[in-house]
């Protein structure tokens, strides 16, 4: 009995020492479309079109702490990769007509129930990992990214719109971007 206690005061307490990792993304300023999208290296239209890595079974949450099976998800950045097909350039350069992210396919749209410019990332990533990473496959995404030395990234605005489905080529979410990179100009 005084075992089992004993690992159960254990866990508890190593729960509440590695809280930090389970608490919710926070910034420190609110979001900002404009500031986002002048801070973007790269803003593509993209097709999500399949998985170039698929996701594994294996899920680790922290040392020790390892899940498996399959059809496991993370809301931080998966280990599996979706190739995007290149529809049009809106701020910088890109030559290449595919881009390969991290994230998920999904039957499901996944629409950002605000209203243009969007002040907030769109309902997929707002469960604790700051970053939407979920895409319905053969839908469009206006893809707003910073590049890390090696490759572009979503992952860099806590919060922001850098990757939101599209209902159409001309969305009011991409005419608003376009307006902003042509008004920098």
């Amino acid at each position: 009995m005084r075992t089992r206690i004993l690992t159960l005061a254990s866990i508890v307490a190593w729960l509440l020492l590695s809280a930090e990792a389970a608490l919710p993304c926070m910034r420190a300023r609110p979001v900002s479309a404009s500031e986002m999208v002048a801070g973007a290296d790269l803003i593509v239209r993209a097709t999500a079109v399949e998985y170039s890595v698929e996701p594994g079974t294996t899920i680790t949450l922290a040392p020790g702490m390892t899940f498996s099976g399959p059809g496991l998800r993370t809301t931080g950045v998966p280990d599996s990769r979706v190739r995007f097909r290149v529809e049009s350039i809106l701020k910088g350069t890109f030559s290449a007509a595919e881009l390969i992210l991290p994230g998920y396919l999904s039957d499901r749209d996944d629409w950002n129930d605000h209203s243009p410019p969007y002040k907030f990332i769109r309902p997929n990533g707002r469960s604790g990992s700051c970053i939407a990473n979920t895409y319905r496959q053969g839908a469009q995404f206006l893809l707003i990214m910073k590049h890390t030395g090696t490759e572009y990234t979503v992952n860099w605005y806590a919060l922001g719109p850098v990757n939101e489905q599209l209902r159409s080529p001309d969305d009011p979410w991409v005419q608003w971007v376009r307006e902003q990179v042509n008004a920098s100009k």
